[in-house]
Order: C-alpha cells, then sequence, then structure tokens
C-alpha cells in the first residue's frame, strides 16, 4: 500500500512539473520578446522560469524543500554561486532562492524538447563534458552574463556525488570568478538525494535545505590563488553541510520526542 501512495503521488508530481512547462513555455516567450530590447542578461525571463521549481515543491506531498542564510539584498550584484550536487532535484531546491542566476548545464539537459528551448530563453549556458573548446565558450557566455548584472550557477564537483561525500571540486567556478573579479557566493544543501533517485521515475520523501552562506570576495587574486580559494570554498560547504544535518537530526529528534 505504502509503494502504490508513493506512485501514485510521483505521478502527480511529474503531472505538476509537465503542465507548468507546457503553461510556463508560451509565457516565456512572449516575455522574452516584450523584455529582450531592454533586458540583454534575460533576468526577467529567467526568473519567471526558475519559479517552476517552487511550484512542483509545494504541490509534492513527498517532499518539504526551504531556504535560508545570508539574504541577498541586491539580485542584480553578480556573483559566482557554486553549490554542493546530490540530485537533479538540487536544481528545483535552488531555484527556490529569490533571485534569478544563469546555469552552466550540461548539453544534454539542454536538447530535451521544450525544457531545453525554455533554458536557452532563460539564457542557461550549456557545455559539453570532457570538451575543451565547450568549456572555453561556456566561460565566455558565463562572463557575458556576469557583465549583464546577472549571476551564474557552477556545479564544481562537475556532477552529482554517489555518496556522502563531496567530490574534488573543479577549478573553473574559481577561475571565473577571479579572472572577473566576481565574488563566490557559496551554498550548501542537504536533503535532495532520496527526492528524485539517479535511475528511476518514483520519487521520494525529502526534507531538503539550501543555506546560502556568506560571500567571499576574489578581488585582486590570480589564478595562483585558485587552489587556496577552491579549498577554502569546500571546506566552507563542507563545514555548512555538516551544520544543517546536525540541525535537521536534531528537529527530528525534537518532532519524536
Amino acid at each position: 500500500m505504502a509503494d502504490l501512495r508513493i506512485a501514485i503521488m510521483s505521478l502527480w508530481a511529474w503531472l505538476v512539473l509537465v503542465t507548468c512547462i507546457v503553461v510556463w513555455f508560451p509565457v516565456m516567450v512572449l516575455l522574452w520578446l516584450v523584455t529582450a530590447p531592454f533586458d540583454r542578461g534575460r533576468y526577467l525571463v529567467g526568473y519567471i522560469f526558475r519559479r517552476i521549481g517552487p511550484v512542483m515543491a509545494t504541490l509534492n506531498p513527498l517532499w518539504r524543500f526551504r531556504h535560508s542564510g545570508v539574504v541577498i539584498r541586491d539580485p542584480r550584484r553578480p556573483y559566482v554561486v557554486v553549490s554542493n550536487h546530490e540530485s537533479f532535484a538540487d536544481i528545483l531546491l535552488i531555484s527556490h532562492l529569490p533571485w534569478d542566476m544563469k546555469w552552466l548545464s550540461k548539453i544534454e539537459m539542454m536538447k530535451i524538447p521544450v525544457l531545453g528551448w525554455m533554458m536557452y530563453l532563460a539564457g542557461d549556458v550549456p557545455v559539453r563534458r570532457g570538451e575543451g573548446r565547450s568549456a572555453v565558450e561556456a566561460m565566455h557566455r558565463c562572463r557575458d552574463r556576469l557583465r549583464q548584472h546577472v549571476s551564474v550557477m557552477i556545479f564544481p564537483e562537475g556532477t552529482r556525488s554517489a555518496t556522502s561525500e563531496l567530490l574534488p571540486f573543479k577549478d573553473g567556478a574559481f577561475r571565473l570568478a577571479v579572472d572577473n573579479e566576481t565574488p563566490i557566493l557559496p551554498l550548501a544543501l542537504i536533503g535532495t538525494g532520496t527526492a528524485l533517485p539517479k535511475h528511476g521515475w518514483r520519487l521520494g520523501r525529502a526534507d531538503a535545505e539550501v543555506r546560502v552562506l556568506e560571500p567571499i570576495d576574489t578581488t585582486g587574486l590570480t589564478t595562483a590563488d585558485v587552489p587556496a580559494l577552491k579549498a577554502r570554498v569546500r571546506e566552507r560547504i563542507v563545514a555548512a553541510r555538516a551544520e544543517l544535518l546536525a540541525e535537521h537530526a536534531a528537529r527530528k529528534a525534537l518532532k519524536g520526542a
């Protein structure tokens, strides 16, 4: 009976997502046409696109998503945003943050009919894994987004971790931040690993949270500082994840008492 309930709720959640895509797409096309002359950074189109995440999570009885931490006062102050990566559901969780950022995404995602078109309309940046030329072009596009006063979101692990341990961070996000003297904005998230298993269509129960950490200034840094910057950011995310896990465990224990 429990498996049947999970299956029904999973079908409902996927139906919500498909409905959102069908409804959002023409709205995004119209908005893109209207705002293109004065919103070169596609900020508004992207912001509307990300609202799919909160809508799906709110209407999904299996998930409880929340955000916490530092409040970003100026949504047009560009950052290079980095986060640990547990699941595809990370995207839906991070979309709860109340500002837009352009995502560096593998090109396979952007080839999905309708959804991929929406990502292009929103100004997200495609990259082919393992192709150096594609990575260089993607970094050029990310610099353009930063110049348009829009943040860029990158998973520095490159792919989701299969365990509770973070994978090594790649240099790209940190070189981008240093080269453009743009602050790094670290995010730490937990709980999405059970929300959307890597294989299979059934969703899982998830109590997930993303925490915005203090920005890290990169003014005056050079490429020689990238390894130290990368290590510093990774350590901060690891520590914040540990705090979040402890808070969630304490909250669960309190409820069970």
